[in-house]
């Protein structure tokens, strides 16, 4: 059976996974890798949703968004170990339909705060990206990406997204964090297309 066949019978799967992309430890805490894992824990804050350990490479929350079940997951893995995690979740859960996952992350090609949703596509060399279509055997999942913007050098990609942010860049992402929160609400709440609209035009 492939990961999207089909579910135990007599249980009813949730109608959405949010995944919040990060590095684990304190260490990464702050960093522009770590604002889709920043995101996710502030749509559980917002819903007081309480997250467990213990399965599936994740911090997980089950919740609901205007009545609406959701799980909520933060993987417990590295970036590009993320789609052990997104894998697991669907079929612990029984999603069937790949487009039910929203994986919230880290966007270089946008400026630094800005949001934005995005279905199927490229990858953008993003490590988390490719790990989770590499485990799913698709690219067609919800993305929502924050914008953390262009290292000032090619060859800085890494220390750019893994380094702790000054504060006086902070206010950016932390805005990007805010909006991105509210792009997962909305899909939830008002459909994929709506939400599009809604964000993708600021």
């Amino acid at each position: 059976m492939g990961l999207f066949s089909g579910r135990r019978s007599g249980d009813t799967p949730p109608e959405w996974i949010i995944l919040g992309l990060g590095n684990p430890g304190d260490r990464y805490t702050n960093t522009r890798h770590n604002v889709g894992d920043d995101a996710v824990r502030l749509v559980g804050t917002r819903v007081d949703a309480h997250f467990k350990a213990g399965k599936n490479d994740a911090f997980v929350a089950e919740t609901r968004i205007s009545d609406i079940r959701c799980v909520l997951a933060i993987p417990v893995t590295f970036m590009n170990k993320s789609g052990q995690s997104a894998a697991s979740l669907i079929k612990r859960f029984g999603i069937t339909d790949s487009s039910r996952l929203i994986v919230v992350h880290d966007e270089l090609d946008l400026k630094p705060g800005d949001t934005r949703l995005k279905m199927g596509g490229g990858l953008a060399g993003h490590n988390g990206l490719r790990s989770i279509a590499q485990h799913l055997g698709t690219n067609e999942f919800l993305r929502v990406r924050i914008g953390v913007g262009r290292p000032p050098s090619a060859d800085r990609g890494g220390n750019w997204v893994l380094s702790k942010v000054p504060q006086r860049s902070r206010a950016e992402l932390d805005s990007g964090v805010v909006d991105a929160a509210d792009a997962v609400e909305l899909v939830i709440t008002s459909g994929v297309d709506k939400a599009m609209q809604s964000v993708n035009r600021r």
